[in-house]
């Protein structure tokens, strides 16, 4: 499921962006913590001093929480933008060292595509497919425990209190299940 995790996730950063806009701190912690490490690679590549790179992006960060506000899903993803400021942010701080830039912006990385290409998608929705068709075939009640403890992201701990059966009954039949989903899919 590349193209929908990767649609969710840009779906998750739209939302933490639009609620940063409006001073929400806990909404900031999450696009920190969803866009650090691919931000910090962006101000490397261009910086290659990490402690450098760390100080621009600190500033980016900044950036990010007085201008939220200003991103506009409708113009780039929330990744683009982000990785637009950090870009721009670590080339103005070379200027501003009296740096020069000596490697051609052509050659300078953007950040990947997270969306999907047209096979992947075909892919993925045949193997989803294939799941669910695998799925049907297990016997009901361990079908809903699968799907549940796999789709829903359910502990087994919860699922044993939801079924009401005791916690190993539970992880056997996810087992068996899953012995069986292998088996089905191979």
């Amino acid at each position: 499921m590349i193209s929908k995790a990767g649609d969710s996730e840009q779906s998750l950063l739209i939302a933490a962006l639009q609620r940063v806009a409006s001073g929400d701190k806990l909404a900031f912690r999450e696009v920190y913590r969803r866009t650090c490490a691919r931000l910090l690679g962006v101000c490397m590549r261009i910086s290659a001093d990490r402690q450098e790179a760390e100080d621009v992006l600190q500033e980016v960060y900044v950036t990010v929480w007085q201008k939220a506000a200003m991103f506009d899903p409708a113009r780039a993803s929330p990744i683009t933008w982000l990785a637009a400021l950090a870009r721009n942010r670590a080339i103005d701080r070379l200027r501003a060292n009296g740096r020069r830039i000596t490697t051609p912006i052509e050659s300078i990385d953007e950040p990947a595509d997270e969306s999907a290409g047209a096979l992947e998608q075909l892919l993925e929705a045949e193997s989803e497919h294939d799941i669910t068709v695998c799925i049907e075939e297990l016997a009901k009640a361990d079908a809903v425990l699968v799907r549940t403890a796999f789709f829903q992201h359910a502990t087994y701990a919860e699922l044993a209190t939801r079924s009401d059966m005791p916690l190993g009954t539970v992880k056997s039949r996810i087992r068996r299940a899953l012995i069986k989903l292998k088996a089905c899919l191979s």
